[in-house]
């Protein structure tokens, strides 16, 4: 008897203990419970890719940076744009009249040096673009990226062209002109201008070469740009750090 009783007490003993470990384990529960929640509502809501809104803005902010530089590099080296049929910049349509008549006067070679320096004009504008893209990317919002991140194939670009493009072309002005002087576009042009405009009762023509330039290269730009966004999203080869990975890799099976 005097063993059983000494049993008995020895279990309640243990009983009790279990009990209030468990209770210490559920009260960690509970308080793990609204720390996740905190975190939650801090970094956004989590789907079931377990992406964050803010996993979202900075694959997006990823993407852009790596496009960015891909495109900004591909524009900027040697016949980037000359020999790319994409984004070539020919001869100012608003002068085409210039160039009508410098061909029948024998001086194809003048005006092929004259493209030749535009677009060379534009690829040297383009080796300062990848700075002027990133200062705007790092503006992005989680807003802006939950918004785009499922959108069409150009959406990160496209976003990135309506909130810059002013700022972009502000920012080029300089930077196109400098490299017009650079490269003697002037050079090449005067000969040809100064060719239609002794023909008697025309009107001269003196497009705006700076403009010119800094329009289409910001254009060719983003077409470059555009095409990065479209392997990032498609090509898992083109996703070149860990977030973009993470970001663009739950969507491959949806």
């Amino acid at each position: 008897m005097k063993t059983l009783k000494i049993t008995i007490t020895i279990l309640a003993i243990a009983f009790r203990s279990q009990g209030q470990f468990n209770l210490g384990n559920a009260t960690q529960d509970v308080n793990n419970l609204k720390n996740n929640s905190t975190v939650q509502k801090l970094t956004g809501n989590k789907g079931s890719s377990g992406l964050s809104d803010q996993d979202i803005a900075n694959g997006l902010k990823d993407a852009l940076r790596v496009g960015s530089n891909n495109a900004g590099s591909s524009a900027s080296k040697t016949d980037g744009f000359y020999k790319n049929q994409l984004i070539t910049i020919p001869f100012p349509p608003d002068a085409q009249k210039v160039e009508n008549t410098a061909n029948d006067l024998g001086m194809q070679q003048q005006v092929n040096d004259f493209v030749v320096s535009l677009n060379r004009a534009a690829e040297k504008a383009a080796q300062k673009a990848a700075p002027i893209f990133i200062n705007a990317i790092m503006s992005m919002t989680i807003q802006d990226g939950m918004s785009i991140l499922k959108g069409n194939n150009d959406a990160a670009t496209q976003y990135l062209k309506s909130k810059t493009s002013q700022q972009l072309h502000d920012a080029f002005i300089p930077i196109v002109k400098h490299a017009i002087d650079s490269v003697q576009v002037t050079k090449y042009w005067t000969p040809l201008a100064n060719a239609y405009n002794s023909i008697p009762l025309v009107t001269p023509v003196n497009p705006d070469l700076n403009e010119y330039v800094i329009q289409k290269g910001l254009s060719g730009l983003f077409i470059l740009l555009a095409q990065e966004e479209l392997k990032i999203r498609q090509n898992p080869a083109a996703r070149v750090t860990d977030i973009l990975k993470k970001v663009f890799g739950s969507l491959d099976n949806k």
